[in-house]
């Protein structure tokens, strides 16, 4: 086999590899989806299957803003309203949060921390580092540092593309 003949395959799967991919193994709509699969799995491993990440995320906003209303929750987990009302209700059944009716408006819901939702929290601090030190441990430091800049400014940037926007510096 002449020289020429070794480098046109080799040239090939350059060019190739230079081109935009179709492989659905390559596509970040894809990696993103898979990632997301993994990391709420490793959650449930980790953490236990009584509670979900989204449920989680909700509680620890109400931990730092206390009484707010369930709009204001959604803007602050970046979920949609109706999703967040059924979230507000079962964490109210599961006894996590209580759900008030101001006498100033019947129409909201503020909401808090139960005496058993702030316990479960503080009963999740160790679980939590473990879950991040599990999910970033294939990582070299660097790797975690570059990652979660990357992931971070990803979500940032793109935040407005999103069903239900992240609005931490709004008040409904």
């Amino acid at each position: 086999m002449s020289s020429r003949a070794a480098r046109a395959p080799a040239e090939s799967r350059k060019k190739k590899k230079n081109e935009l991919s179709t492989d659905l193994y390559e596509q970040p709509g894809h990696l993103i989806r898979r990632a997301h699969q993994i990391s709420v799995s490793m959650f449930h491993e980790v953490i236990g299957p009584d509670i979900t990440p989204v449920q989680y995320a909700a509680l620890r906003i109400l931990q730092d803003h206390p009484d707010i209303d369930q709009v204001t929750l959604a803007k602050y987990c970046a979920l949609d309203n109706s999703t967040t009302a059924n979230l507000a209700v079962r964490l109210e059944e599961k006894g996590l949060v209580e759900r008030l009716i101001p006498p100033e408006n019947k129409r909201v819901r503020l909401l808090r921390l139960s005496g058993a939702g702030a316990e479960l929290l503080e009963s999740l601090v160790p679980s939590v580092h473990e879950l991040r030190r599990r999910m970033l441990l294939t990582l070299s430091p660097n790797e975690q540092e570059t990652f979660l800049a990357l992931l971070s400014k990803f979500v940032h940037i793109n935040n407005e593309k999103s069903r239900a926007p992240l609005r931490r510096d709004e008040q409904a």
